[in-house]
């Protein structure tokens, strides 16, 4: 049971109902995440804003960093978000089997050597980032990331584990 109520979207100002059209459209409704979160407008507001630049814009396509997803929030044992975006792999494409090949043998998953590798740098960076070697940054380098997508990667863990502690905190219900 969640430790915090969600915002009825019928009765927010017009800051958060606005937000809340965009969160709408890009989701086909407005998960439990941001109904929290609208209890302080500006975080709401900030955290969109964030969700919309790592996830939607970027040059990484959305199957990595929906993976980097699932995983980082399966390393940090957070429910909501594994199933919120193990759905969200299946909703472009990614059939149940391959997910599963995605969390227990990323070696043999449908990814480039590059995705891959930046892939594991998420993962590491996020659940001990100052093991994080030379060598690892140097093997996502070797296969083909460039700054900006090594920026982009840890830009995605970082939105992600921030939603794992808010939401496992507040213990908020998929939704």
């Amino acid at each position: 049971m969640s430790r915090i109520s969600t915002v009825d979207p019928a009765s927010v100002d017009n800051q958060v109902a606005e937000i809340f059209v965009e969160i709408n459209a890009a989701f086909g409704r407005i998960p439990n995440l941001f109904k929290t979160y609208a209890h302080h407008p500006p975080l709401l507001e900030a955290n969109w804003y964030k969700v919309k630049r790592v996830m939607m814009e970027g040059v990484l396509p959305r199957k990595v960093k929906e993976s980097i997803a699932v995983l980082v929030s399966k390393d940090n044992s957070c429910s909501y978000c594994i199933a919120a975006h193990e759905g969200a792999l299946q909703s472009i494409g990614v059939s149940s089997e391959e997910i599963k090949v995605i969390e227990t043998d990323l070696d043999q998953a449908d990814f480039t050597a590059k995705e891959k590798a930046l892939i594991k740098l998420a993962r590491k960076a996020n659940s001990a980032p100052l093991q994080v070697t030379d060598a690892e940054v140097r093997a996502a380098r070797t296969a083909g990331a460039t700054d900006a997508e090594l920026v982009e990667v840890l830009g995605v863990m970082e939105v992600f584990t921030a939603f794992n502690k808010f939401l496992d905190t507040f213990q908020v219900e998929l939704g």
